[in-house]
C-alpha cells in the first residue's frame, strides 16, 4: 500500500503518508483516506518523507483533499517534502494555499 493513514489520539488530526509515487495510481487510496476520517477531524497532514516522485494528478488530489477540508478555512500541512517534491510545490504556488513545511 503506497497510502497509510493515522490518527491523533485526541481525533483532530489525520496524518495521511505517502509512499514512492504520489501519482494518479494513488487517487482511490489517497481519496479514500480522507474521506473516511472522523467528523472530528480539523487538521490535515499529509507526509511526504518517502514519496520519491509528485505529478499533476497529485497536485490535483492535493487541491480536492485541501477542498474536503474546508477550502480557505482549511488546516492542510505537507510535511517531509524532498527538494525535488518542494521545488514541484513551490512552482505550483502551493506554498499560498498550504502549510508546507
Amino acid at each position: 500500500m503506497s497510502v497509510s493513514v493515522s490518527a491523533a489520539a485526541d481525533g483532530k488530526q489525520l496524518t495521511i503518508k505517502v509512499k514512492g509515487r504520489f501519482d494518479f495510481s494513488t487517487h482511490q487510496e489517497f481519496r479514500a483516506a480522507y474521506e473516511s476520517a472522523p467528523a472530528g477531524v480539523s487538521d490535515f497532514v499529509v507526509d511526504l518523507r518517502e514519496a520519491t516522485y509528485l505529478d499533476s494528478s497529485a497536485l490535483g488530489m492535493l487541491l480536492l483533499l485541501r477542498d474536503h477540508a474546508g477550502g480557505d478555512h482549511s488546516q492542510v500541512r505537507i510535511i517531509n517534502c524532498n527538494p525535488d517534491v518542494r521545488k514541484i510545490l513551490t512552482i505550483s504556488n502551493f506554498e499560498q494555499l498550504f502549510f508546507i513545511q
